[in-house]
């Protein structure tokens, strides 16, 4: 069996990214991080050079005002906190996902992979996935790719009995047995 789908990482990465460039960013503009301070740091080599700097300084300067959230037009280690406890509680949008995924340190499959299953990921349709929600999907999906497996296995060990004419099974066994009946 492959490895099972997980989203800690992505989670564990967006958050050190957040962290990561709230320090940088806070480090770079002693006045704190107003909106137009981040979008000075999008032109600033000393943000942009980094792993982490202009992905999450273009993401806080595209939702500075729900990220703000005293609405005092600075951004506080207090509301990165609180961003950061909200996306760990309450999930991701396929749109953070899409912004903070590549620089979070999740692989480019696994990106690839919530997202092109997202609605089926989002058990509760709410848009947003979770990290518990993407683990789930991750072993339903190995559930039903064990399950597919087995009933493969199983014809094909039935082959011997019946002939070697069905090399993937569809249908019950009992539809099996009785292809020959029907023709």
């Amino acid at each position: 069996m492959g490895k099972r789908l997980d989203g800690s990482s992505l989670f564990s990465g967006i958050n050190a990214g957040l962290t990561n460039s709230f320090s940088l960013l806070s480090s770079q503009y002693a006045d704190g991080l107003t909106l137009e301070n981040l979008n000075s740091a999008l032109t600033n080599t000393n943000v942009t050079n980094t792993a982490y700097g202009s992905t999450f300084a273009s993401y806080l300067t595209n939702n500075f005002n729900s990220v703000d959230s005293n609405g005092d037009g600075v951004i506080s280690a207090d509301e990165i906190q609180k961003l950061m406890n909200n996306m760990a509680t309450q999930g991701l949008t396929r749109e953070q996902i899409i912004s903070l995924g590549a620089s979070s340190g999740m692989t480019n499959s696994l990106q690839q992979t919530v997202l092109a299953h997202f609605d089926d990921i989002d058990a509760n349709h709410d848009g947003k996935v979770t990290n518990a929600e993407i683990n789930a999907y991750g072993v339903n999906s190995q559930l039903e790719k064990q399950k597919i497996a087995d009933k493969n296995r199983i014809v094909n060990n039935m082959s011997m009995f019946y002939g070697d004419d069905l090399t993937e099974y569809k249908g019950s066994m009992l539809d099996y047995r009785y292809l020959d009946d029907e023709a």
